[in-house]
């Protein structure tokens, strides 16, 4: 077939930046985001962690084509921030956020264990 070799969805290609930033040249504080080798799943999770910085003004993402691994998120906020940082503190927001699910989700495994074990 034509299909492209699954690989292509998740590895970024030698010289390939995974993120690559372009500032808008006709709105002030506004910018585009390239992220290689993502799609919906990232995409909208970054938006709505967007969403929830108050000096942002506009967050949302496109999948340019289904074939094309990748996806460009747009920023807009207000002059009290840049989009860049607007996006740093999105994905440290998600990390602090994800690392405490990981660490519930943990902890609530072991618990099972345990019960599991002494009810034997």
């Amino acid at each position: 077939m034509n299909a492209p070799d699954r690989y292509e969805r998740f590895v970024v290609p030698e010289g390939v930046a995974k993120v690559s930033y372009e500032r808008d040249t006709k709105i002030i504080n506004a910018a585009s985001f390239t992220i290689e080798r993502e799609d919906h799943t990232i995409g909208n999770i970054l938006r709505m962690q967007l969403h929830r910085d108050e000096n942002v003004l506009f967050a949302g993402y496109k999948l340019p084509h289904p074939l094309k691994y990748k996806i460009i998120v747009r920023i807009h906020t207000t002059s009290q921030s840049s989009p860049m940082q607007a996006y740093n503190q999105a994905i440290n927001d998600l990390d602090k956020e994800l690392d405490h699910l990981k660490n519930a989700f943990e902890c609530s495994a072991r618990r099972q264990l345990i019960l599991i074990l002494f009810s034997s």
